[in-house]
């Protein structure tokens, strides 16, 4: 069963909320008696490796610029 709160009582117990949350639960925020708003788990993404595309930046990326082209970059 999904957990109805205010909003007043969304503010007040937003830490508690977010462990329901966390353990499962699915809480609506509503103003009054209509729903705005819906807390739910966030999917789990997965673990993602940093560097996903296949690309290897040059060592003269570091380099210093030509004077011409920082101006450029500098106008």
């Amino acid at each position: 069963m999904v957990e109805v709160v205010k909003v007043q009582d969304a503010k007040t117990r937003l830490s508690a909320l977010l462990h329901e949350v966390e353990a499962g639960a699915e809480i609506v925020i509503a103003r009054g008696n209509v729903p705005v708003a819906r807390l739910v788990p966030m999917a789990d993404r997965g673990v993602r490796d940093m560097g996903f595309v296949g690309y290897r930046v040059p060592d003269s990326f570091f380099d210093p610029l030509e004077d011409d082209e920082l101006a450029a970059w500098e106008a």
